[in-house]
């Protein structure tokens, strides 16, 4: 062959290299791979220990974002709800019969509206339990969706917040059942638990929310400050299955503190204290 022959042969040689899609830039089996017409696969998504280690580095620099050492993970729930009333009877409770190094955080009322605090539980994916009173949230009840969407449920606080042990029997029915259909419509779902404001009830409570469909009354072991926890049993510590009370305050309540200050300071203890946060539905 000449080697005006030979020239133009390499010419038509590369236009079909070119038109099949191959070319010498492509290089090895990856070339002959698509000029076969078989697509390259998709890298495979991460191992179950992989995204499990992605999701622990991801939550640790969430913690320090907000200045926190990461809690304990919590167990998985048992099998069966350990609270358990007598037949027809609302139980009273101020902690859950558990032998698991579990804590459960709860949030009253409804008045301070912060939006960093749903920054706060958005990252650091803490489970908690929100006892709202009409009154305290009706300026902006769409607050607490998202953090409703995040897993966290909403349950009933009354109307106004009256001590329900000066209200007679029809007056604490009122304000119970009005509260579990103003929350029903508001959030999509009627609230299972009840905490009467103060901690303050009698049978009549009892009664009241037997008839409003709650299935118990929610009390607490500790209560959150400003800085430092109230503890209701001698020893200053915390014990398997407490339910710790916080509130929705703001600056004026906290002496000039934001509520993510508030709950990071009692994040800190639960951490100190090697305990694990898990959600108080899950036992109840």
């Amino acid at each position: 062959m000449g080697k005006k022959s030979a020239a133009a042969a390499g010419l038509v040689l590369t236009g079909v290299l070119l038109a099949t899609g191959c070319s010498s830039s492509d290089g090895g089996s990856g070339g002959a791979a698509r000029s076969s017409g078989t697509a390259a696969k998709p890298s495979a998504p991460p191992s179950a220990p992989a995204q499990g280690a992605q999701d622990a580095v991801a939550g640790a620099a969430a913690y320090r974002k907000w200045g926190l050492k990461p809690l304990p993970e919590a167990p998985a729930p048992p099998a069966t709800k350990p609270v358990r009333g007598k037949p027809g009877e609302v139980p009273v409770i101020s902690d859950i019969p558990t032998k698991e190094k579990v804590v459960f955080v709860t949030f009253d009322d409804g008045a301070e509206k912060d939006p960093k605090f749903v920054e706060m539980m958005r990252e650091l994916r803490i489970p908690f339990t929100m006892f709202l009173t009409d009154a305290a949230i009706s300026s902006d009840k769409g607050y607490f969706k998202p953090l409703q969407q995040l897993g966290n449920a909403i349950q009933n606080h009354t109307l106004t917040h009256p001590n329900m042990r000066t209200e007679s029997g029809s007056q604490q029915q009122h304000q119970i059942c009005g509260q579990q259909e103003k929350l029903a419509k508001e959030y999509g779902k009627a609230p299972r638990l009840f905490r009467p404001p103060y901690g303050n009830w009698n049978e009549g409570t009892r009664a009241a929310a037997k008839a409003c469909g709650v299935q118990a009354i929610v009390l607490w072991r500790e209560s959150m400050q400003i800085q430092n926890m109230q503890y209701q049993r001698g020893d200053k510590k915390l014990h398997p299955g407490d339910i710790i009370l916080a509130h929705f305050r703001g600056r004026s309540e906290l002496k000039g503190h934001t509520m993510t200050e508030m709950t990071a300071n009692m994040l800190r203890h639960i951490q100190e204290q090697g305990f694990a946060v898990a959600r108080l539905e899950d036992y109840v």
